[in-house]
């Protein structure tokens, strides 16, 4: 179980609520539910996890349940069918004086629109939850000035919010929210009003806040490119129902139906793909205790410019250029032939940061948080990965049990939960215009 479980949630807008949740659970989708009893679907049979201390990125095109799914799981829109729970709190049981305190307790929100107060100043705003809370007055100045500091606001705390650009409001926002201390952020497309360079800005700032944090986030957003550069699972979501969750590099790799592979196929694959996905861990390594001769014939088969060298704990050590280890003495060892400076990158870079380290100075080693070796990447590794993203005419997914444009999801993505009854109807191509 997550940090949020939610269970079979389900969301009926208008009237005749029981007959469109019982043909919810005969299978209907969006469209059929309407014109049988003329209720509308906001969510259909949601169910999934929220980890700890991880960013989660709602996605889909507008009206596609993304903003009422976040809603539901603080309760601000009541779910009409099933269960959510955060931690061993089923939130949907609690009354209305429990879930205002558990609310205030437990959730950030952070807004598209700022909502700061015009008339109090950023320390005002910024403790204004507190201040609700009947938190002292110096312990709530003291936790917004801490907040302000960490969004990067310190020295315009008594500003009033017209005397902030959008960016700065926005921070000013996530203070507020922080200062809170609440546990978990629910964040509804809170960087889409701002400009695309200040939007890049406070999606690298929100990264950096979640290191050092460790907050579990969710956040909606209509723009594929923010969720990459968040780095987050993505659940991508249509019509109220769920038709993918995973890592973005998954989504785009490994698209489970043509719906999402028409959505994310504008998306370059070596931006968000990582070094470890593509470093050949069957590559041979060798020891810095190995002899040439050893060494000569654990490589006979040639076929490359060179080797890396790990320890015997795994640990990378360097490399050995193929015309220096022929050139050496039969009773030298490795360890006398390593390069003083081999390429390495972390397990974490993304692919693309790579290409030119690949082009300059060929195998790149890889290597994990613990100094472990993963193993290379040479431009041979790079063009492989990048051609094994599915054909669109050609992509037989074991997740696609029936044709495009008729599709039910009931896959499980190797990096998350299950998800289940997730489906998409049938349309055309993704409007690409969302609001």
């Amino acid at each position: 179980m997550g940090r949020i479980t939610l269970e079979n949630v389900s969301k009926i807008f208008g009237s005749n609520h029981a007959e469109a949740v019982d043909l919810i659970s005969r299978g209907k989708r969006k469209a059929e539910v309407a014109e049988a009893c003329g209720a509308v679907v906001g969510l259909c049979d949601i169910s999934f996890d929220v980890r700890e201390g991880e960013i989660l990125i709602l996605m889909g095109l507008s009206g596609s349940g993304k903003s009422t799914l976040l809603r539901c799981m603080n309760r601000l829109v009541e779910p009409t069918v099933g269960r959510i729970l955060v931690d061993d709190v089923d939130v949907t049981r609690l009354g209305r004086k429990e879930l205002l305190a558990f609310r205030q307790k437990t959730f950030g929100m952070v807004f598209q629109h700022f909502a700061l107060l015009p008339n109090r100043t950023i320390l005002s705003n910024v403790g204004f939850g507190l201040e609700i809370k009947n938190v002292p007055v110096k312990q709530r100045t003291d936790a917004a000035m801490q907040a302000i500091e960490l969004v990067g606001l310190k020295g315009w705390e008594s500003k009033y919010p017209h005397e902030l650009s959008g960016g700065m409001q926005q921070r000013a926002g996530l203070a507020r929210a922080l200062a809170a201390d609440a546990d978990i952020l629910l964040m509804d497309e809170a960087f889409s009003a701002l400009d695309p360079l200040i939007r890049r800005d406070m999606q690298a700032e929100l990264r950096e806040l979640q290191r050092k944090l460790k907050k579990t986030i969710v956040f909606v957003s209509h723009d594929l490119d923010e969720a990459v550069a968040l780095g987050g699972r993505i659940v991508l979501m249509k019509d109220g129902e769920v038709v993918q969750i995973g890592q973005p590099e998954e989504v785009v790799a490994r698209p489970a139906t043509e719906y999402v592979r028409r959505f994310v196929e504008h998306i370059d694959l070596a931006a968000v793909m990582r070094a470890e996905q593509v470093a050949d861990r069957a590559a041979i390594v060798l020891s810095p205790t190995d002899t040439v001769a050893e060494a000569r014939l654990r490589t006979a088969a040639g076929g490359s410019d060179g080797w890396l060298v790990a320890d015997q704990d795994g640990r990378f050590v360097g490399r050995v250029r193929a015309e220096r280890l022929a050139n050496a003495r039969v009773g030298d060892t490795v360890s006398g032939l390593l390069d003083l400076d081999p390429g390495v990158v972390s397990a974490g870079t993304r692919l693309d940061a790579v290409l030119g380290q690949v082009a300059d100075g060929g195998a790149v080693a890889v290597v994990a948080e613990d100094g472990r070796l993963i193993g290379p990447i040479t431009s041979r590794d790079i063009v492989r990965a990048l051609a094994a993203r599915p054909n669109a005419h050609h992509d037989h997914s074991p997740t696609q049990t029936k044709p495009a444009g008729a599709e039910r999801w009931t896959g499980t993505s190797q990096n998350s939960p299950s998800t289940r009854s997730a489906t998409t109807p049938s349309t055309g191509s993704p409007n690409m215009a969302v609001g």
